[in-house]
């Protein structure tokens, strides 16, 4: 999606020009939105943007948006699901107030229209096999075949379909189809499955039922019943309209809702397919729906993303007819720009070299200032220890550097944030000639971190006492997927062995270990951090939100 397609979609959209031409012909009151997920799985980033275009019309042209849950297969729904899909929009920005339902609250007048539609011969149960059905059903360029029992006599097929409600057939024996047309071009009008038998318990009414009717037939007639003015829909549903009307048509239904399609939202690296979604959980492949390298809006909500910045996000791709697929680094960029604004500054170490300043007095520690955002005065600051012995990054040091290395090597000066100037002096190394500490030398006189002399240094590195800082466990995270494209058929072939990588033995700042803040914080060159659900006390563990830029791209030969 290039940059000039963004602007032009950052404002209006087809879908709400749509909206405001039905108010301005008073085609419509009151605008009734709906968001309708199927409770079997995690919402992700993908969901984000139907919730933000769902709620964010009803908001924005004075009416309400339906939460309503198709629970239509009580084989895969839990009440997991459910409860996590109320807790993620809410955590996104809105509230759907008194308006939540289920299809199931339906049941019942889903179940007499399904007669309704026998006596008038447009319904018939069919005895053909699950793929008898899809076999006859046709191609897109061979019509399909009629039934052999398409022709059944409407006592029949009311006699029939009251003894599968009533629970006397096996699973897949029988299904009630509707009458349409078997040559039609649009495949979904070939006689389309309405009920199906299922002998499953289903979490809100029981065993009251023995079956229980397709997506396609309850979807519209709930949209019919709630009084849904604007049913929007990703662009897959764009060949089910059809069918979407024709029972509006045929059916009593109070009031009679428009399909409206948009396209769906796809990003690079990104997977968001709910079967590969979930066999990532299952295989063990990451740790759980809320790991923080799935795109579920759960596993960004542990990362530390903020909800604004989804909502940004969603707000900058725009709403579009056709499909596109979007750079993940505009998400990246968005999740960027808001924690630079929210997030407080603060020190940490991730791969520790111990230094020793020789001149240090020994036992002392003195408290420096450090300010806590540096475009915000209103964040204040904060006091940071500094005594003989600390901690440096080891990337910050370079026993031989090239040319352009700036940052502390032996005989080099270099400014500690906050602090004074310090020199390496000395190295000491290991049995196996690796560097395992560095002794330095400071100058009393640039405390602060400028010389009185006017003398300048090329490099600012961050640091840590080394009494007064903890251990924490940092846990550092990429994409999932390493190709721009990966392959929803062979996933696993395409995962990103470098998505994870955990630090043992960082260190932060004592204050960080020590609160139970949430909070998103900006670790000083580093990167955005947020606190775990695994942290403890005694063992703090921060998750790495998003780098200050994007490395990724670069370390697997770029994002084409």
């Amino acid at each position: 999606m290039t940059a000039e397609t963004v602007a032009a979609e950052a404002g209006r959209d087809f879908i709400r020009d749509i909206v405001q031409a039905d108010l301005d012909a008073k085609r419509h009151a009151t605008i009734v939105t709906r968001f309708p997920p199927e409770p079997n799985g995690y919402l992700h980033i993908g969901h984000a943007k139907s919730i933000a275009l769902n709620f964010g019309i009803a908001g924005e042209f004075g009416g309400r948006c339906h939460l309503r849950f198709d629970d239509t297969n009580p084989t895969r729904e839990e009440q997991e699901y459910i409860d996590s899909i109320q807790a993620d929009v809410h955590w996104l920005g809105y509230d759907w107030g008194k308006y939540l339902f289920y299809a199931s609250d339906y049941f019942d007048r889903l179940y007499d229209w399904a007669e309704g539609l026998i006596r008038a011969g447009l319904a018939y149960v069919d005895d053909q096999t699950q793929e008898e059905i899809r076999t006859a059903r046709g191609s897109l360029t061979e019509p399909g075949k009629n039934s052999p029992f398409r022709d059944r006599s409407v006592d029949e097929n009311l006699d029939l379909f009251r003894r599968m409600k009533a629970g006397e057939f096996p699973n897949g024996a029988r299904v009630l189809r509707a009458r349409i047309d078997m040559a039609s071009g649009n495949i979904n009008l070939r006689d389309p499955v309405l009920y199906r038998i299922l002998h499953a318990t289903h979490p809100r009414t029981g065993d009251k039922w023995s079956i229980y009717p397709s997506y396609d037939y309850a979807h519209g007639q709930s949209d019919a019943i709630e009084g849904i003015t604007h049913s929007i829909c990703t662009l897959e549903f764009e060949d089910h309209r059809p069918l979407y009307d024709w029972f509006l048509d045929k059916l009593p239904v109070p009031s009679k809702p428009h399909q409206y399609e948009f396209a769906r939202l796809n990003l690079t690296y990104t997977l968001l397919s709910k079967r590969v979604l979930t066999q990532l959980v299952r295989d063990g492949h990451v740790a759980g729906w809320d790991d923080p390298r799935m795109p579920t809006i759960a596993g960004l909500k542990r990362r530390g993303v903020p909800p604004a910045a989804i909502r940004e996000f969603v707000k900058r791709i725009g709403v579009a007819k056709a499909n596109s697929v979007v750079d993940v680094g505009m998400l990246e960029f968005c999740i960027r720009e808001e924690l630079n604004r929210t997030s407080q500054r603060r020190m940490a170490v991730l791969r520790p070299l111990k230094v020793v300043i020789e001149n240090y007095p020994e036992g002392q520690v003195e408290e420096l200032e450090a300010i806590n955002h540096p475009d915000d005065p209103s964040a204040g600051t904060r006091r940071v220890a500094f005594g003989r012995e600390l901690y440096i990054e080891r990337d910050d040091f370079m026993e031989n550097p090239p040319k352009k290395f700036f940052r502390l090597s032996p005989g080099t000066e270099v400014r500690l944030r906050y602090a004074y100037f310090i020199k390496c002096t000395g190295v000491i190394k290991d049995a196996s000639g690796e560097v395992i500490e560095l002794h330095c030398s400071y100058d009393p006189a640039t405390k602060g971190g400028n010389a009185p002399d006017g003398r300048k240094v090329k490099a600012t590195m961050h640091w840590l006492p080394a009494v007064q800082s903890r251990t924490a466990e940092i846990r550092i995270y990429n994409q999932l997927f390493a190709k721009p494209s990966p392959d929803a058929g062979n996933f696993a072939a395409d995962l990103n062995p470098q998505s994870l990588e955990i630090l043992k033995d960082a260190r932060i700042e004592a204050s960080v270990a020590e609160s139970n803040s949430n909070d998103v914080i900006q670790f000083e060159r580093q990167g955005y951090f947020v606190r775990d659900r695994d942290s403890t006390p005694d063992h703090p563990v921060f998750s790495r939100t998003i780098g200050l830029r994007d490395t990724f791209a670069k370390e697997v030969g770029g994002k084409g």
